[in-house]
């Protein structure tokens, strides 16, 4: 029986880029249940989990599954986007190395029903997806009492934060007109995404 999944001993060493970006510089393989190896090379950039801000709450962008989220952004970003590999068995495959990783089977369901919702909005991502859509749709469902309450009141309080913050930043551009500047001012950004 061959063996799958991670190779032995990796780890996660990376090194930041920019505030959402950041570069492996210790690669590591990833053997599927065909035998096909991936390697998440050094030099491979990374956002770890894409997760929308409002969502973070439950779902951080790393944690237990980390190494599968830079193996899923491999297969997104190299494999799928380029055609050797549908969006769909990319998906599976980072469902499997959660599961591998012990990542709880709730969570890691969820976030593969994410990441089937996001493969509609690639070029391709819809091939195949009806095959899955009731699995997509049920775990839908059933995350959507847990998830959608809090997220709303995250982002209107996102919303309501930025505006505090444009607020003061106003003010404090206002006083800029009066004497001159002893510091920058930089302005307020409304961030969907963690970064």
């Amino acid at each position: 029986m061959r063996r799958t999944g991670f190779s032995d001993g990796c780890r996660v060493v990376v090194e930041q880029v920019d505030d959402r970006e950041w570069v492996v510089r210790e690669g590591f393989t990833y053997t599927g249940g065909r035998g096909d190896v991936f390697e998440v090379y050094e030099g491979m950039r990374t956002d770890f989990a894409s997760v929308p801000r409002i969502f973070v709450w439950l779902l951080p962008r790393y944690g237990r599954w980390t190494k599968a989220a830079l193996l899923h952004d491999l297969l997104w970003r190299e494999h799928a986007a380029t055609g050797r590999m549908d969006w769909i068995d990319a998906d599976g495959l980072f469902r499997r190395a959660m599961r591998e990783l012990g990542v709880p089977f709730l969570r890691r369901w969820i976030m593969w029903t994410a990441v089937r919702w996001a493969a509609l909005l690639k070029p391709g991502g819809r091939r195949r997806w009806l095959r899955e859509a009731p699995r997509v749709l049920l775990f839908s469902v059933l995350a959507a009492p847990v998830v959608v309450p809090p997220a709303a009141v995250i982002l209107v309080a996102l919303l309501l934060f930025w505006l505090l913050e444009a607020l003061v930043w106003l003010g404090l551009a206002a006083g800029r007109l009066v004497r001159p500047p002893e510091k920058d001012l930089n302005p307020p950004e409304l961030e969907w995404t963690t970064g």
